[in-house]
């Protein structure tokens, strides 16, 4: 095993050797890998010269994990923080001992408090819960660095339960099932409108829709050099959205996020693009966003020319899928949203009896674990709006 390798701590925490099937299957993800870790290195480190100290972000980070059930990372990132002793106030201390407290420091609770809500249930944060953030004395670069942590947070522990319980479920070598037989001539269903056209149901659709932030953007002409140039790499329309112009206010992080989304939606060979939007769609339904929902929704119909399975999502997650595939790819993707403590080796068994690979099952892990993290950003740093 490489220095690398020993350094991830997901392979570490998760018991991964280089024997191991589920190591071998992460190593052709190691894009995805090598981002998640340095999205780590960077957010939990000490090379981030900010006010939310590393100590503080340690504890919040345990704090985020033990919320969600997943205490493997939690108890990893409590040791770390208590390994910065001279660091740890007595407010942090208090936290770290009593779970679940308040510690009476007005700063510190804002933040614990934003934690403990977006860890589970995103959509039951709210503007309010964001501009407590500065109000308690957290600037506007801390907060939007502590709204990254979370989502970092998310995603992490969602992948970290995903691949041990691949490694629960015993890992085989990744060859491709079968093929299936011929199905039927796909027909569109007559109660939908044409792919490419708006799907609007239940409060949710697939139009174009805009963000707006909740806190203040960066000015593109007087960002700094290195936002300008994250902001140059980051999107076309970079310069003009208000996410990419409030997320560049910590270029390092946003720069990092970039890296590990890319190489998770984009990457060539394993599930197929279409099917890891239905993973990030069906997160994105879960989670109550609608911004996330729209567009990949919208992405999905671009790239299978069809929105059944989308419409269904719309209408009920709980029950959609037009085969199964599907189904298994939707309900492993909820399973993982809503649970991540409990989630094992029975929530990917579906996946495998439906003929998924172990590398296909990886790249739904990554899809549906990445969405943990933008639904926070979108839900709890701003809100959609409708074009018309």
């Amino acid at each position: 095993m490489t220095t690398a390798h020993l350094h991830d701590t997901i392979d570490r925490l998760a018991g991964l050797t280089e024997q191991s099937p589920v190591f071998a299957t992460r190593r052709q993800r190691d894009k995805v890998a090598i981002a998640t870790q340095a999205c780590e290195d960077l957010l939990l480190g000490d090379g981030l010269a900010e006010s939310l100290s590393q100590a503080e972000r340690l504890v919040l980070a345990s704090e985020q994990c033990r919320v969600s059930g997943v205490q493997a990372l939690a108890d990893e990132y409590r040791q770390r923080a208590q390994a910065l002793d001279d660091a740890l106030t007595p407010a942090l201390r208090s936290v770290l001992a009593t779970p679940g407290a308040t510690t009476g420091d007005a700063r510190l609770d804002a933040a614990l408090h934003f934690v403990r809500t977006l860890a589970l249930h995103p959509a039951e944060s709210d503007r309010a819960a964001l501009l407590a953030l500065p109000e308690s004395g957290l600037s506007v670069d801390d907060t939007v660095l502590l709204a990254q942590l979370v989502g970092f947070i998310a995603y992490q522990l969602r992948l970290f339960a995903g691949v041990k319980a691949m490694a629960e479920l015993g890992g085989q070598a990744s060859v491709p099932a079968a093929d299936a037989a011929p199905s039927a001539p796909f027909v569109h269903p007559a109660n939908l409108p044409a792919p490419g056209e708006p799907l609007r149901r239940n409060g949710y659709t697939s139009e174009t829709l805009d963000w707006k932030s909740w806190l203040p953007v960066l000015d593109p002409a007087t960002a700094t050099p290195e936002q300008q140039a994250v902001l140059d790499l980051s999107h076309p329309k970079a310069r003009t959205s208000d996410f990419y112009l409030l997320l560049a206010r910590q270029p390092r992080v946003l720069s990092e996020r970039s890296q590990a989304f890319n190489a998770i939606m984009y990457a060539p060979g394993g599930l197929s693009r279409p099917e890891r939007e239905v993973a990030a769609t069906a997160v994105s339904r879960s989670n109550g966003c609608v911004y996330c929902a729209s567009v990949h929704a919208q992405r999905f119909e671009q790239l299978a020319k069809r929105n059944d399975v989308m419409a269904q999502m719309f209408d009920d997650p709980d029950t959609a899928g037009t085969n199964a595939r599907e189904r298994a790819i939707i309900q492993s993707s909820l399973a993982l949203t809503r649970a991540p403590g409990s989630f094992g080796a029975a929530q990917l068994q579906p996946l495998r009896e439906a003929g998924l690979t172990d590398q296909e099952i990886l790249d739904m892990l990554h899809s549906a674990a990445l969405f943990g993290w933008a639904n926070r950003l979108m839900l709890n740093l701003g809100k959609e709006v409708y074009l018309s």
